[in-house]
């Protein structure tokens, strides 16, 4: 959902920036790399009212590619950074028990915006540098006839207390690993607590990042965990989710152009509960899609877009309905635009009269 909550997650930086502080550039030439936008991320998971997993839970806390767009496993030099971004997804639900009108796909109109922080205090532990990110979503979205759903509202806030990034030597390979969760403060409303944008429950949410980032290339594998505990109101337990976001980019000048994709699935069963009779929406679903990606760095901010189509969707496992299994999952194109930009970082010697951010 959301551009907001995704890890909530992050904003980060191309690989050349990444390496530019050893070459003598300013801070803001890394700070593409914010682990900010792992967080919204991150964080933003939107209130897709897709039917795989719980009824009117998109499936995830953490929108699917919002974090690739930016992330990686470098972390920028001390200071505190921000993000702000914006995300639509436009899709029909699909799979054996999609719900249809006259032979048409109910459609899915996802819009989000949220702002992330991220905290680099300059701390080392066990040779990694520490981090820290909050994001803070918020959502629209609507869904067709039959379901004829309309949700509006805070998502749940992505807190990141722990991202540690190791750099391995000069290879030009970064490791990262860190932990999220995410909160149930949303707007929270409906018999079920399902109602709006937000979920009565908490998501533990396991990261680890590999990225290859030297002379402006950058080639990044994200791996993404969501472990559910069960909604506080329905006791139904959504199964575990795996998301893997890839990205290869190349920076040229201020320019960054190249290819991502994710993708996302669930891997663990739903516990249902006596509140829906033990019925289960679904117990698989998987989500696969491809894009591009263009950055443009400002001096005191980086803009960057992309967009990804999910090119293949499927979803099963449901209770079945009249026969029929009723699984179903959302299947459309996801876009994202994202401003990043350092808020405060230690007072560093003047060498020139160019301005704090410019290269």
């Amino acid at each position: 959902m959301t551009i907001g909550p995704r890890h909530a997650g992050g904003c980060k930086k191309s690989n050349d920036q990444v390496i530019a502080r050893e070459r003598g550039e300013t801070h803001v030439n890394r700070f593409l790399n914010l682990t900010v936008v792992i967080a919204v991320v991150i964080a933003s998971a939107s209130a897709l009212p897709a039917r795989a997993y719980e009824a009117g839970y998109p499936g995830t806390q953490v929108l699917p590619g919002i974090s690739i767009g930016g992330t990686t496993a470098s972390t920028p030099g001390p200071g505190v950074y921000m993000f702000n971004q914006v995300s639509t997804y436009q899709a029909s639900i699909v799979g054996p028990g999609a719900p249809k009108v006259g032979g048409s796909p109910t459609a899915i109109n996802v819009n989000t915006a949220g702002a992330g922080i991220l905290w680099v205090p300059g701390w080392e532990f066990l040779g990694a540098k520490y981090d820290a990110v909050f994001v803070q979503p918020v959502a629209a979205a609507d869904t067709g006839a039959p379901v004829s759903t309309m949700k509006r509202g805070l998502h749940n806030s992505t807190i990141f207390p722990i991202e540690l990034s190791w750099k391995l030597g000069e290879s030009g390979f970064f490791i990262k690993t860190g932990f999220g969760v995410g909160v149930p403060d949303g707007t929270i409303n409906g018999a079920n607590g399902l109602g709006d944008v937000g979920n009565p429950w908490w998501t533990f949410r396991p990261e680890f990042i590999v990225s290859y980032l030297k002379d402006g290339w950058n080639f990044t594998a994200a791996a993404y965990g969501e472990i559910n505990t069960e909604n506080s109101i329905t006791h139904y337990r959504s199964g575990n989710v795996l998301d893997v976001e890839f990205a290869a980019t190349k920076t040229i000048g201020r320019w960054t152009i190249g290819a991502i994709g994710y993708y996302v699935g669930q891997v663990g069963s739903d516990t249902s509960s006596a509140y829906y009779n033990y019925v289960i929406n679904s117990n698989r679903f998987n989500v696969w899609a491809a894009g591009g990606l263009v950055g443009y760095d400002f001096g005191p901010a980086t803009l960057k877009v992309w967009v990804a189509d999910e090119f293949s969707a499927n979803a099963s496992g449901g209770t079945p309905l009249a026969g029929v299994d009723r699984a179903g999952v959302g299947q459309g194109i996801r876009g994202f635009a994202s401003v990043s930009y350092r808020l405060w970082a230690p007072d560093e010697p003047a060498s020139d009269n160019k301005p704090r951010f410019y290269k």
